[in-house]
């Protein structure tokens, strides 16, 4: 969004070689190696897919051709893999921390368990996802412009947990000025489009692969009104629609539309940061504090490469979603931001959900 509104390598023994060249940069080569990425997610999710999908292309792009290997490191929502990680793993570009929303946000809100530093952390991969909200038709409205006729109507969400990556959405909902209601213990966005489709909830969220094959069809059914998009950043790191949504606002489109003006404020400072680390940059790659640049370029290299591999452009919506890649100085702000807040707007998500939901921060 625009700012004006918006372990250790478990197999390897040894560093990767870094050879003088006579350029300005030296030569990385990482034959005879293993690369561990750390994932710490379950396997079969999707932070795991998007690492088992990636991981051939740097097998076969980084510098000598290492073996590659997904390491899982479940636990604590994806934070006890990523404190291992900080722990542990040397800046050698043999291990590497693949992260979600789910380790970006808990970090945002400054949970105590987190011992990990994205300032700490260097960047060399973004994994985008986008994402729309709709609501039920039997709620009479018809576009953005009906909300004010929701004004005293409490509204229900179906919710995987109040520090979930859907808290990006119910703070959404908050400022476009819905008063929702969310329902915890839904164990995945599938489940809460099942509830919106037995009249459960009355607003929803899915992210763009569920949204397209599954929320059009009861959107073209005349079952539910969609009302905006979290928007998408292109290739040269300006903010706007999302291309899957082309006919929706995004979200701050989506303010102005409801209130007349742009959005500001401490709210709308807040939802930016957990907007930008929920979607635009969802899933990252990452290495150690202290990797050299020329094992971080060798890595960005080969997302270049990746990036134009028939294999990849013929698989890549399918099996991780329609969203490009993105790396170098784009990804680079990108991952800043999306790791970056106030600490005036930690504190107001805090107070939010400790007086709304009774969440604890020890």
């Amino acid at each position: 969004m625009d700012r004006r509104h918006f372990m250790a390598g478990a197999s390897a023994t040894t560093a990767a070689t870094v050879l003088p060249a006579s350029g300005a940069r030296a030569a990385v080569n990482f034959a005879n190696q293993t690369i561990t990425i750390l994932c710490p997610f379950g396997v079969g999710g999707g932070g795991d897919l998007w690492c088992r999908f990636i991981a051939p292309f740097f097998a076969k792009y980084l510098p000598g051709q290492p073996n590659v290997l997904v390491k899982n490191v479940p636990g604590s929502g994806s934070i006890s893999g990523a404190n291992l990680y900080a722990a542990t793993a040397k800046p050698d570009g043999l291990t590497v921390l693949n992260t979600s929303g789910s380790t970006q946000f808990p970090y945002l809100l400054g949970q105590k368990n987190v011992k990990y530093d994205y300032r700490q952390l260097r960047f060399f991969l973004a994994g985008p996802t986008g994402g729309a909200a709709y609501i039920s038709t039997k709620m009479g409205v018809s576009s953005l412009k009906d909300l004010g006729k929701l004004k005293g109507v409490k509204l229900h969400y179906a919710s995987q947990g109040p520090t979930s990556l859907d808290l990006a959405p119910v703070l959404a909902f908050r400022l476009l000025g819905l008063d929702v209601q969310a329902i915890f213990g839904f164990p995945s966005r599938g489940e809460g489009l099942m509830s919106f489709e037995r009249g459960e909830s009355e607003i929803d969220y899915q992210t763009t692969t569920a949204y397209l094959r599954n929320s059009t069809q009861i959107i073209k059914k005349g079952e539910a009104t969609p009302l905006f998009s979290f928007g998408a950043f292109d290739e040269h790191g300006k903010f706007g629609r999302d291309p899957n949504f082309p006919e929706l606002p995004h979200l701050a489109e989506a303010y102005e539309i409801v209130f007349g003006k742009p959005p500001s404020g401490i709210e709308w400072e807040a939802l930016e940061a957990f907007v930008l680390a929920g979607f635009p940059a969802q899933k990252l790659m990452l290495l150690q504090k202290g990797t050299s640049d020329e094992i971080v370029e060798a890595y960005r290299e080969a997302v270049r490469k990746m990036r134009k591999d028939p294999e990849y452009l013929a698989k890549r919506d399918e099996i991780i979603g329609e969203y490009e890649q993105v790396t170098d100085a784009p990804g680079e702000a990108l991952y800043q931001r999306a790791t970056s807040i106030t600490p005036a707007a930690r504190e107001w998500v805090r107070d939010y959900l400790v007086t709304n939901y009774k969440v604890e921060f020890n």
